[in-house]
């Protein structure tokens, strides 16, 4: 074991959120350059290139709480978080090796002379094995957080993680707003392989995970089917709305809105799937099911962080087009969108160590984290009535990045101390569905209230709704010093 380790310095901390920075720059990568290099390099249509990035929810849903659960119980290599750290990270740079050089690989498999012969495929593949290579090495990096920290420096670990990965995330922006994505693309290989391979072979893993609360299982018990079903609970509303969108855009198929609801109509699916959130809902705030009281604060944990990010993610997909016309700004406004979102980052990567990890110490992690989530809240309801100016609407994205900055790293500490640290992989797994679902939420049913809406300033009710409610379900969770 390196002494760093055993010394806890922050050395060590800083070395441990590498592997999981490896993987965030990666995404930052795909986000970034995925669209764009498809779109001007190999001439892919639109509608195509949806196809292509329908493949990320998907992969999430499915591998996360799958691999957490096998990693949980696997030893290989001399860890159980190591293998799929070093096999996701050579994979996920070998696949945005593979982004600039596709026609290589199309020439290689397909030939003849026709460039664009089975091209698509090719894309969809690549997008494909790129996805689960990141989620497949996602849950591992930060389950080994978890595994590596004593739950007295949870919050710290989790910290760290975002100021690292922040701080990559930030280089990202630089490097593709002035060396250009190509650049940006092979610079995320070298990281991508390096920062995940290298650390994975340095941290020592404990070879057994012990809990710390008696109320939890002992490090021997298997996880039940009725376990999985209060775990999921919470998700119940999201996963009906989730699997009918997935399927519904598979197959072409979509149900006719025909049930009014504020204004807006809904199909019999999206009814019932609010329905269900909401009797899910007051099941857990009430405990109506009579889980553990870990089980119960899990759940509490899930549902919380679920509406933060139907709000977070209709910010990322939908700013841009309250600049374009509530704001007026027309092609400008995609400059001004990227220079928000450096904003949002640098905030975000600054403030965890340097300010949330310490009133965390102090506070208590879900009061400082439900404070940050208000906080949030107030800076998305300031752009409503205040963001006329591009000014005034940095400023407030640059009071959004409290929020964000905690959204990326506290509700991590704060799980893991909710769960039975044997089983951290799968808990971990399914605690991504609480990110994943509500982004096809955002991504969908927001977008049709978004698209059919006359004023886009309702991009940010919905951001400022839907992070109030997300606060006012934080003050449910127990806190603790």
């Amino acid at each position: 074991m390196l002494s760093i380790q055993k010394k806890m310095s922050n050395a060590f901390f800083a070395l441990l959120s590498l592997p999981s920075t490896a993987m965030g720059f990666a995404l930052s990568v795909q986000i970034s350059a995925l669209s764009w290099i498809l779109s001007t390099k190999y001439g892919l249509a639109i509608h195509e290139i949806g196809i292509v990035w329908a493949a990320g929810p998907i992969a999430g849903i499915i591998a996360q709480p799958i691999v957490g659960a096998i990693s949980d119980k696997l030893w290989f290599m001399g860890g159980r978080r190591r293998p799929w750290i070093v096999v996701g990270g050579t994979m996920a740079a070998l696949m945005l090796l593979a982004l600039p050089n596709l026609e290589i690989i199309q020439k290689i498999f397909v030939g003849g002379n026709d460039p664009q012969a089975g091209l698509l495929t090719i894309a969809i593949v690549v997008a494909l094995t790129l996805d689960l290579s990141i989620n497949v090495s996602f849950n591992p990096t930060r389950s080994l957080v978890a595994d590596c920290t004593p739950i007295s420096e949870r919050s710290k670990g989790f910290t760290w993680m975002q100021t690292i990965s922040g701080s990559f995330g930030v280089l990202a922006y630089l490097i593709g707003g002035t060396l250009g994505n190509i650049f940006l693309i092979y610079f995320g290989v070298g990281v991508a392989f390096l920062a995940s391979v290298i650390p994975a072979f340095l941290i020592e893993e404990p070879r057994e995970l012990k809990n710390f609360d008696v109320e939890i299982h002992s490090p021997k018990s298997k996880t039940t089917f009725r376990e999985m079903l209060d775990a999921m609970l919470p998700l119940s509303g999201f996963l009906l709305y989730g699997i009918y969108v997935i399927f519904s855009k598979l197959g072409g198929y979509e149900l006719k809105p025909t049930i009014p609801l504020f204004g807006y109509y809904l199909n019999v699916i999206e009814f019932l799937s609010i329905l269900l959130l909401l009797i899910s809902a007051i099941a857990v705030l009430l405990n109506l099911f009579k889980a553990g009281k870990k089980s119960n604060e899990f759940q509490k944990v899930l549902l919380a962080h679920s509406f933060t990010w139907i709000g977070v993610q209709t910010m990322f997909i939908y700013a841009l087009f309250y600049l374009k016309e509530a704001l007026q700004l027309g092609d400008k406004a995609g400059s001004v969108n990227s220079i928000a979102f450096f904003i949002l980052s640098l905030v975000s990567a600054v403030l965890p160590v340097l300010v949330l990890n310490r009133l965390a110490k102090k506070f208590g992690m879900v009061r400082t984290h439900l404070t940050c989530i208000f906080i949030m809240a107030l800076g998305y309801a300031s752009i409503l009535f205040f963001g006329q100016s591009v000014a005034v609407y940095y400023f407030l994205i640059a009071i959004v990045g409290i929020g964000w900055g905690s959204v990326v790293s506290l509700p991590f500490a704060i799980m893991s101390e909710k769960v039975d640290q044997t089983k951290m992989g799968l808990y971990m797994g399914i605690f991504n569905l609480a990110v994943v679902l509500p982004q096809l939420v955002a991504s969908f049913k927001m977008g049709e209230v978004i698209n059919t809406a006359p004023n886009k300033s309702v991009i940010f009710a919905i951001c400022a709704v839907t992070l109030t409610i997300s606060g006012v379900l934080w003050l449910f969770v127990k806190n603790e010093k």
